[in-house]
């Protein structure tokens, strides 16, 4: 794998992390003492207007809120601009769930990530993370793609992304992602699901989450090294169905059934 690709594993979506502990937890797989530090690893997490508090607590005290749910009622939801699905349609978590890109759903509220950079006094720089809960009243459970036809059409559209970027020889302008792009088609991965996802989520989960990244610095960085303006545009179109791709196979394995 490129240097670029493992640097960008490094800040994988916290919401898929919260969405598959907690739903392994519901279904009685992992204990709840673990879940908060398996979610926030080594980051500092805190929860804004979580039921029954009246400040931000940690991210421990917030967890009990989705005590009451069935595991199949909490949803990852990594909606993009002009691609809301799975979002309420009339909600306050509509807005800040599609500035995040990224959101878990229950039949009675939502909970969306915000990361919070600051500068300590003496200059270091270090971020925590503030999930917010709002309120869901309109919740109506949508049609996914399953795990197979999700990692299917990732497959599909790694192999097209790739052909596309060698032809425009992105090599001379962006190596470390056709590298990237390349080590990806065979999947290796340190991102885990919990206890209760069959082989197949998880090893779609291991692909998509480094893909993911991948794509988030390709963005980031965006034009790139590109020769001109049209390459830029020529990459981008190569990987926007690459990039839905990797969000539906994210959201697929996140929210698949658990087995005991």
């Amino acid at each position: 794998m490129s240097p670029a690709a493992d640097a960008a594993t490094l800040t994988a979506r916290r919401s898929t992390r919260l969405v598959a502990w907690v739903r392994a937890w519901r279904a009685g797989l992992v204990p709840f003492d673990e879940l908060a530090d398996e979610i926030a690893g080594d980051e500092e997490h805190l929860v804004a207007d979580a039921p029954g508090t009246w400040t931000d607590v940690p991210l421990g005290q917030a967890l009990p809120a989705f005590a009451k749910l069935h595991p199949d009622e909490i949803r990852l939801v990594l909606p993009a601009p002009g691609d809301p699905r799975g979002l309420p349609a009339k909600s306050e978590l509509t807005g800040p769930a599609m500035l995040a890109g990224e959101a878990v759903t229950t039949p009675a509220f939502g909970v969306v990530p915000e990361v919070r950079r600051h500068t300590s006094g003496s200059g270091v720089e270090f971020e925590t993370v503030l999930w917010r809960f709002f309120p869901v009243t309109d919740y109506r459970p949508v049609f996914q793609m399953g795990s197979a036809e999700a990692e299917a059409e990732l497959t599909r559209a790694l192999a097209e992304a790739t052909t596309q970027l060698t032809r425009l020889d992105v090599a001379q302008w962006r190596p470390e992602l056709a590298g990237a792009l390349q080590a990806l088609r065979r999947p290796e991965s340190t991102a885990t699901l919990p206890p209760g996802f069959d082989p197949r989520s998880r090893r779609l989960f291991a692909r998509a989450s480094i893909l993911d990244q991948v794509l988030a610095l390709a963005e980031h960085n965006a034009p790139g090294g590109a020769i001109n303006g049209y390459e830029a545009q020529q990459r981008d179109a190569a990987l926007r169905p690459l990039t839905t791709a990797c969000r539906q196979a994210l959201v697929a394995a996140c929210n698949s059934p658990l087995h005991a």
